[in-house]
């Protein structure tokens, strides 16, 4: 095995060690290390929670003397941290970054020699949402709905368990699990009353908005759940809606339910949803319904780096519309329901022309996930 071998390698233990940072080290980068001493691990690890020791530092910490003249291979630098000298001091001789940072310049004139840009493009894919929410001030947007071959997401009668399969569905969890907030409707919340939590699932394939690198086995692994928002104009969801119930907003941070409202909501409906735990929003209006823009700047002040939308369809419609959509991804069922009056997945004006149709542009990837299959793609901006 030649030594590029070796660092492609590492490296790449390194990005899987990010990877279990999903969801949850928000509002910092995931970040993995693993520092070497003559081809074996003398120390790694990876950024948890943010406040905790980050990767390096739990890498220096569990290598201790080992660290001197050794290897350290890190996805990208701490965002805020370290003190570049501790890592002089710590007497590396080398030290391997995926993401080039000018912070390096110096490094490498304390004498440890520096190499940025292997497999680069898997860490950036990797931090996408954080990479996102650090440029725009705002999360990454990606919508989500499942539908049949012909394009319905329920029958005539409204009837919509279930499009896709179990194993589908399970996937969907994981997804939530990985992202910091998920958004719906009013629609939606009224027709199918979702706690929108991340239940156990099975491990599946991971979506390329996320990196798509799977990060093994985690015994210590625990579902979290994702802030909850309901996109509600009027503040009409129901307040024995399960967005609401105490099993869900009694539960540790940051589980929270929030109601994003106009000033055409009753004060007294939105003190009464305060009252059940659940938070308010009053963000301005855009065509009588939420600005969505205004939202997405809230969120990213709150250090909410990826946001899900789960619909419905006028919701979906909003985002693409407006240009405010980052991916797409489509849960597709082998089935037919037929019926003009079934709903799809996009409602709204639509477009006149399909010289104008949306087109995916990148990141495209079509997947078998049990029975049904996931198609997904980026969006211009």
């Amino acid at each position: 095995m030649s030594f590029r071998e070796l660092d492609l390698g590492f490296m790449t233990q390194a990005l899987r060690l990010a990877a279990r940072g999903r969801g949850r080290s928000r509002p910092d980068p995931m970040i993995g290390c693993m520092i070497v001493q003559d081809g074996d691990v003398a120390g790694s690890g990876y950024n948890r929670v943010a406040g905790e020791p980050n990767a390096l530092e739990q890498a220096l910490q569990a290598a201790g003397e080992r660290a001197r003249g050794a290897t350290a291979y890190l996805t990208m630098l701490p965002a805020d941290r370290p003190d570049l000298q501790s890592l002089s001091a710590a007497g590396l001789s080398r030290i391997v970054v995926a993401m080039p940072d000018a912070r390096l310049e110096a490094l490498a004139e304390t004498g440890i020699e520096v190499e940025t840009g292997l497999m680069e493009p898997d860490a950036r894919m990797l931090n996408r949402a954080w990479l996102t929410w650090k440029q725009t001030g705002r999360p990454l947007v990606v919508l989500k709905w499942a539908m049949t071959l012909d394009g319905k997401i329920a029958c005539t009668s409204g009837d919509s368990r279930w499009v896709t399969g179990d194993v589908a569905r399970a996937h969907l969890h994981q997804i939530r699990d990985q992202v910091d907030a998920i958004l719906i409707g009013e629609t939606t919340a009224k027709r199918d009353d979702p706690e929108l939590t991340a239940r156990p699932a099975v491990p599946g394939p991971l979506p390329g908005w996320a990196g798509g690198i799977d990060p093994g086995p985690d015994e210590g692994w625990q579902p979290r759940d994702p802030l909850r928002i309901v996109l509600d104009t009027m503040a009409r969801t129901d307040l024995n809606a399960m967005l609401f119930s105490p099993k869900l907003l009694e539960r540790p941070m940051p589980n929270k339910t929030i109601v994003a409202a106009t000033k055409l909501a009753s004060p007294l409906k939105l003190k009464a949803i305060r009252e059940k735990g659940a938070e308010t929003l009053e963000l301005p209006e855009r065509g009588e319904v939420v600005a969505l823009e205004p939202l997405l700047d809230e969120l990213g002040r709150r250090g909410i780096t990826s946001l899900l939308v789960e619909g419905g369809a006028r919701v979906h419609w909003s985002f693409l519309s407006q240009g405010l959509a980052d991916h797409i991804m489509v849960y597709v069922a082998p089935k037919v329901v037929g019926g003009a009056a079934a709903p799809g997945p996009v409602a709204g004006q639509g477009l006149e022309k399909m010289s104008q149709a949306l087109q995916l542009i990148g990141n495209l990837r079509v997947t078998p996930i049990g029975e049904d299959v996931l198609l997904e793609g980026d969006l211009p901006k």
